[in-house]
């Protein structure tokens, strides 16, 4: 699979693997959800077991020959040129205690590069799909990220102050004290609303390649800049850390003060 028309045919398919895993989600959602913890201490529900399995059986069945990467089940075939990562709740935290801004993230990595994303947020019935070389759309409607080339004018969106530690915490607070406010707890949501243009910055670290593949054709589709935070592009090896901004002087400015 290569070219634009491939990856709008896997946009295609990846929002029916999003609209087969909605009522999944959602029937477990505020109710009494079977809930461990994994080795890393994380919460997994059996939310995030069924969708992820479901997603799975639908790749398989359409694109036998692509890899996958899940959070919940593993990975195969991850040599492929073609490579489906997903994460079928991001924010399980939020899920588990019943607030409605986690989602669904489905991406496909092609040739180490992701092509095709989509942040499903089965809750408030909101999906923005990015592919290469198209706009990002929210429920069909194309989106724009905003100008505001100067941080402290920027508002800054992290899930939480505890993904930073070391020196990756003493980056992120010279960071957020030169912006104008920082908002915690958004998860992917955030990616979503900078695409909206209603928030400017998002800075993360710790995070997976299912955490933050499915954000990169949003992100640049709605016109916005996403890299690790020495400016590189995010692929499935990345170290984790990530910064996204819908200005690209705010972004190249952001770099410079994670930097030190």
């Amino acid at each position: 699979m290569s070219g634009d028309e491939a990856f709008a045919v896997a946009a295609v398919a990846a929002e029916r693997m999003a609209d087969a895993v909605r009522p999944i989600v959602l029937s477990y959602y505020r109710g009494n959800v079977p809930t461990d913890e994994k080795a890393d201490l994380t919460p997994v529900t059996a939310a995030d077991r069924d969708a992820e399995t479901r997603i799975r059986e639908m790749i398989e069945e359409a694109f036998p020959g692509h890899g996958i990467l899940g959070e919940e089940h593993g990975s195969v075939r991850l040599d492929a040129e073609n490579v489906w990562v997903l994460d079928p709740i991001d924010g399980t935290k939020s899920f588990i205690t019943g607030k409605p801004l986690f989602g669904t993230l489905i991406a496909l990595v092609h040739r180490g590069r992701p092509v095709v994303g989509i942040i499903d947020a089965p809750a408030l019935d909101e999906r923005w799909v990015g592919v290469e070389g198209k706009p990002t759309t929210l429920n069909g409607a194309a989106v724009n990220v905003r100008a505001c080339p100067k941080l402290g004018g920027a508002w800054l969106y992290a899930t939480a102050p505890e993904m930073f530690v070391g020196s990756d915490s003493a980056a992120f607070e010279r960071l957020r004290d030169s912006c104008r406010g920082v908002v915690y707890g958004a998860d992917c949501y955030a990616y979503g609303l900078l695409a909206n243009g209603t928030v400017d910055l998002v800075c993360e670290a710790s995070t997976k390649p299912y955490d933050y593949c499915a954000l990169v054709p949003v992100v640049r589709g709605a016109g916005g800049v996403i890299s690790d935070w020495g400016g590189q592009p995010l692929g499935i090896g990345s170290d984790g850390r990530v910064l996204a901004a819908g200005d690209a002087a705010a972004h190249a400015a952001a770099l410079q003060i994670l930097a030190g």
